[in-house]
């Protein structure tokens, strides 16, 4: 087994758990990519583009920043390959984020106008639990879609990977 450390557990399934996804998101064509569902935020391109939006802002918090509003290009989506680069980034500045503040301590947000206060464990595992509500919407989507093989997703499968057993 890998790890015991909760944070490191949450860290490395979270990572492997979106990219599992986006792996295969990549064999789609665009038109199923951006196929509208009455789910998450309706496709997989704007599921999986929330989810790294919402990783970045989350570590904008984690780090003190002010939280911008989204760009205008998230309107349009990116492709599943535009979206393993932009996760990969996201998801490295959030674990640096994480493992350079403590758990304890608060910090401070800003949304709509209210100031709301988090700890920063509760910023980090939302962050993980945010990531596997969308995955769990997205594997639904990839159901719809006719898709045979899902990717593996659970902590479990994860942790058997890790281990070497398939």
């Amino acid at each position: 087994m890998a790890t015991c450390e909760p944070l490191d557990i949450l860290l490395a399934h979270d990572r492997w758990a979106t990219l599992e996804l986006l792996g295969v998101c990549r064999g789609l064509t665009e038109e199923e990519f951006g196929r509208v569902f009455p789910m998450g935020v309706g496709s997989l391109k704007m599921t999986v583009g929330h989810m790294v939006w919402a990783m970045m802002t989350w570590t904008d918090t984690l780090e003190g920043r002010e939280v911008k509003g989204r760009p205008a290009a998230y309107e349009a989506g990116f492709s599943a390959g535009e979206l393993v680069g932009m996760h990969e980034r996201a998801f490295a500045a959030f674990e640096a984020a994480a493992r350079r503040h403590p758990v304890e301590g608060v910090v401070k947000r800003v949304r709509e106008g209210r100031e709301h206060l988090f700890s920063r464990g509760a910023v980090i595992t939302h962050v993980a639990t945010h990531g596997m509500h969308h995955r769990a919407q997205c594997l639904n989507m990839l159901r719809q879609l006719g898709v045979k093989k899902l990717p593996a997703s659970s902590v479990a499968e994860w942790t058997r990977l890790a281990d070497g057993v398939e």
